[in-house]
């Protein structure tokens, strides 16, 4: 099977990519530095010519009001283009609980790209992971002041973007799912004491102060980004891929 990878060279595409072809599939990577654009839809006719199925992980270069332009315009052109090479299922990489944070302009801009991809040509699936253990070092590094980080309680369940990697291909290479599936870690933490684990995994002596204005994350409550019912748990902890030096 051909299967194109959009944002193939980022940190979930380029592992997919590579699961896929190990399982014998072809599978392409597009993205800006293999010569395609999604914004203006430059080199996806070439990118997508032959392909059974897409895999879109591409994402926006903000988080701000901007990205639902991204995204409408990037999902336009994709679902044009492959209704016009015949692609018969669009995957999408979503969130957990996109749309029940409206508040957020990001969330806004995916639910958005989800409600376009679901009324669009193709029989589709998507795929809403929760938050990769790899972009916890990240989310700290927003409200990092010298020895503190000041982080919400807003829980998570944290995954591994092998674990989201092994669903999206699972996913692409089955039928259609015209529906939408979780994939989430097998623990929930809020975010402070998830702080509090990283560092001391890595022997980081800063502390974490818990405040719930700082950051990205501040805006949710209650359990909006945990995984419900009928979610695929994957099987490694945080505390474990931590330990194994990740």
């Amino acid at each position: 099977m051909k299967i194109t990878v959009i944002g193939g060279t980022g940190l979930i595409g380029s592992q997919l990519v590579s699961k896929l072809r190990e399982a014998g599939h072809t599978a392409v990577p597009a993205s800006l530095s293999t010569g395609v654009d999604l914004l203006t839809g430059k080199g996806l006719d070439e990118a997508l010519d032959g392909a059974e199925t897409v895999v879109n992980v591409s994402n926006s270069p903000t988080f701000d009001a901007a990205s639902p332009d991204f995204f409408r315009t990037t999902m336009g052109n994709l679902l044009t283009a492959g209704e016009r090479a015949g692609v018969r299922h669009q995957v999408v990489l979503s969130i957990v609980g996109v749309d029940r944070i409206p508040q957020l302009d990001y969330y806004r801009a995916k639910t958005l790209q989800e409600e376009l991809l679901r009324n669009g040509p193709a029989a589709y699936s998507i795929v809403r992971a929760t938050q990769f253990f790899e972009f916890m070092d990240d989310v700290m590094s927003w409200t990092s002041d010298g020895d503190t980080v000041r982080l919400p309680d807003t829980r998570l369940q944290p995954i591994a973007a092998a674990e989201v990697v092994a669903a999206l291909a699972e996913v692409a290479t089955a039928a259609p799912l015209d529906d939408t599936v979780d994939v989430a870690g097998p623990d929930v933490f809020p975010l402070d004491e998830i702080g509090r684990v990283t560092l001391a995994a890595h022997r980081d002596r800063r502390s974490v102060v818990t405040d719930d204005t700082a950051g990205m994350f501040a805006a949710v409550r209650g359990d909006e980004l945990i995984a419900g019912p009928g979610a695929r748990i994957a099987p490694t902890s945080y505390k474990e891929w931590l330990g194994n030096g990740s």
